[in-house]
């Protein structure tokens, strides 16, 4: 017969296992419940075998046979390389840094695409970039950023697509040139900029020496405008006056004609107007005979 002891002591050890079992079930079916953000997607093996990509929201892992292979992130992103040595088509060596921006489109293809895509996505930039400036000059480099941009935007885009990468922007950087060269392209700037001062102050001399000209021309042609004006006028004026001279000429004759003088009055007048004439001043005048008459002289003689 079992002693009863040892049957409730055999009760009580099976309780704490069972509980014990039941405890770390509970802690491992909630540990494989996942929640997906809305940023991210997982990649879920089963058996080491790819069965489904987990989306946002509620998920659960089943224990000891599915494991999350990968957690995608589906933002944006940067990245910036650094600076990659490349020669130019005139076998000039420079440093040239990239910007890539892109994002994940396909979370399985970029978890079973390439061992490691960020960097597959590095080594790929820096020959893409080796390339395209191995054929453009110098001069083409530094001045065509946007034609390189496109380029490598293109080649790069189209190069990932079996990675699940989309690349939306491929930035150049940096560009630097050798030492020698840019203490050249230095000196070629304070050159360009000091012709470009001496242009301008002899261009501001030439507009100010216009301007002086035209100023003293237009002074000029004022002043002829003034004094033509004034000799129009003055001209106006002796016009007016002598005009209104032989106006009260002829007043005074047709005065004298409706008067109806005598023949002596006429003579007496044009002695006054001899008198006149005479004003003092040593002058010899010679009388018409039918003034002799009247005044019973032959000739007048006046002497200072």
């Amino acid at each position: 017969m079992i002693n009863p002891v040892i049957l409730n002591s055999t009760g009580i050890i099976l309780g704490v296992v069972f509980g014990v079992l039941a405890f770390i079930i509970i802690v491992i079916v909630i540990s494989h419940i996942k929640i997906v953000k809305e940023t991210d997607e997982f990649v879920i093996e089963r058996l080491g075998k790819y069965i489904q990509t987990w989306k946002v929201g509620f998920h659960w892992l089943i224990p000891f046979f599915e494991r999350i292979a990968n957690k995608v992130s589906m933002k944006e992103q940067i990245g910036d390389f650094p600076p990659q040595a490349v020669i130019t088509k005139d076998n000039v060596t420079m440093q040239i840094d990239t910007v890539v921006f892109y994002y994940v489109t396909n979370a399985n293809l970029y978890t079973y695409g390439v061992t490691d895509p960020q960097q597959a996505l590095e080594k790929l930039t820096a020959t893409t970039l080796r390339n395209i400036i191995g054929d453009l000059d110098l001069d083409t480099t530094l001045t065509s950023r946007d034609t390189i941009n496109g380029k490598m935007k293109n080649i790069l885009d189209e190069a990932t697509d079996p990675w699940g990468i989309k690349v939306t922007r491929v930035e150049v950087k940096n560009i630097l040139p050798p030492q020698d060269i840019r203490e050249a392209m230095e000196r070629q700037m304070r050159a360009e900029r000091e012709k470009r001062e001496k242009v301008l102050l002899a261009e501001g001399q030439k507009q100010s020496q216009i301007l002086i000209a035209e100023g003293e021309k237009e002074s000029a042609i004022l002043k002829a405008e003034a004094e033509k004006v004034s000799k129009i006028k003055r001209a106006e004026g002796d016009a007016e006056s002598l005009l209104k001279l032989k106006k009260a000429e002829a007043e005074s004759i047709k005065l004298i004609n409706e008067a109806l003088p005598s023949k002596q009055v006429i003579q007496l007048e044009s002695l006054k107007t001899l008198e006149k004439l005479a004003d003092g001043k040593a002058t010899k005048i010679i009388v018409p005979s039918s003034i002799q008459n009247l005044a019973s002289l032959k000739d007048i003689i006046s002497n200072e």
